[in-house]
């Protein structure tokens, strides 16, 4: 098989963009295992550390939906400039308050939700501007780098964030994380206007707002392939989001460091990009609906295996497995959505979809803490990973057009993070 330069390379403006994500992306996921390491140090509960999850799905519910609405109406490439100057701000932040010694744990609550809220309209925008950048023939090529782009960020970004804690301090992974959104917003600045189809409204106004809102949630109910895909994604995040447990379950059952801990963090990302860099070299699969689903069940597995696992290696390999089987998951529904969804809804296709794929993992690591609060850390993973597996059934048994769903010559590479 010969390896080529990706399509969507060729053209400027994406090969501009999706430079600065790469960048952007390894700030991004220091700062966010940093900041389940830093709760874990303010406070011994795990619920603490879950609470940014609780936090974060707030801002999620509520803003995901406007923000959407916001790509479909609005300029896109200025919606992202406002979002990650927003965020750059908040990283910039939390590491002089943590430099000067004022952190206190509900200022990470605060800016951890208007974080979430500033990236509840990122995204929607994010994925919207690339139809805008490439011809339609190279956007499965766009989406599988922006995929290669998140993945390779939380591969690298939680093994550098434990490596700067370990030998600097907490509040150098935030002033990196701050630097790293400059590439993102020179990028955008470099981009210039992007000419964009707004799309037509139902009205000006509150009420046209609200409207265009509900076609939004119309489309999606009546598309039960896009609905089932979601509905799965959300409740496998939200019983198998153990995420913010690794911290304790890395000092507490496996009794290590920052570094191995920031390993452990990356261990998902490393088995996702792996299963990315085989499959995107091929041009279709088959038999999607079974594929999703059996990735999800070797997905609750995977956890299982975390939650039992004792020894470093078992539990790297573990989670590996688990982010392997995520990544091929996500491939398959992010393209059942993209081929079945018109470009004047895919904002608030993708606003709506926010709420299941961002808010079940937030969610989930309430859920999590709750339960590692009354039945200690193991617990809690090995149950998630229990219930991640019966809802695979329930979800089959409900809408079995997924399990059914063979759709010939869909592109394997066309895959968004989320």
């Amino acid at each position: 098989m010969t390896l080529r330069v990706p399509p969507a390379l060729t053209h400027r403006s994406f090969r501009l963009l999706w430079s600065g994500l790469l960048i952007s992306q390894v700030g991004s996921q220091m700062q966010h295992w940093a900041l389940f390491w830093h709760v874990s140090l303010l406070s011994a509960d795990p619920i603490a550390v879950s609470i940014i999850g609780g936090v974060r799905f707030a801002a999620i519910l509520s803003f995901s939906m406007i923000g959407g609405l916001t790509a479909d109406r609005f300029n896109r490439r200025t919606i992202m400039l406002v979002t990650q100057s927003t965020v750059m701000g908040i990283a910039a932040l939390l590491g002089i308050l943590t430099q000067l010694h004022l952190i206190e744990i509900w200022h990470i609550y605060v800016l951890s939700g208007i974080q979430a809220a500033a990236m509840a309209f990122d995204l929607p925008a994010r994925q919207s501007l690339v139809p805008n950048l490439v011809p339609r023939t190279d956007l499965p090529s766009a989406f599988s780098l922006q995929s290669i782009a998140f993945n390779t960020g939380a591969v690298l970004g939680p093994a550098a964030s434990g490596l700067v804690i370990a030998y600097a301090a907490q509040e150098y992974v935030y002033f990196i994380n701050a630097i790293t959104f400059l590439a993102v917003i020179f990028a955008l600045l470099l981009l210039g206007n992007v000419p964009q189809d707004v799309g037509a409204s139902a009205g000006k106004g509150l009420h046209g707002a609200v409207l265009d809102m509900r076609v939004g949630i119309q489309f999606i109910k009546n598309q039960p392939l896009i609905l089932s895909s979601m509905i799965m994604d959300f409740f496998a995040t939200l019983f198998a989001a153990a995420n913010t447990l690794l911290p304790y379950f890395s000092r507490n059952i496996l009794h290590v460091g920052e570094v191995a801990y920031g390993w452990l963090a990356s261990a998902q990302s490393i088995g996702a990009v792996t299963v990315g860099l085989v499959i995107s070299q091929a041009a279709t699969i088959r038999r999607q609906g079974r594929l999703l689903l059996g990735s999800v069940i070797v997905f609750g597995l995977a956890t299982i295996l975390f939650g039992m696992g004792r020894l470093y290696g078992v539990v790297f390999v573990a989670l590996m497995l688990s982010g392997a089987a995520d990544s091929v998951s996500t491939i398959i529904r992010n393209t059942i959505r993209q081929l079945n969804t018109p470009d004047s809804l895919r904002g608030r296709m993708t606003g709506i979809n926010q709420i299941f794929f961002n808010g079940g993992p937030q969610l989930g690591e309430v859920e999590a803490g709750g339960v590692a609060q009354l039945f200690g850390v193991p617990a809690a993973i090995v149950t998630g990973g229990v219930a991640t597996i019966v809802m695979v059934a329930i979800v089959a048994s409900r809408w079995p057009v997924l399990l059914r769903y063979d759709r010939e010559e869909t592109p394997l590479a066309e895959s968004v993070s989320g």
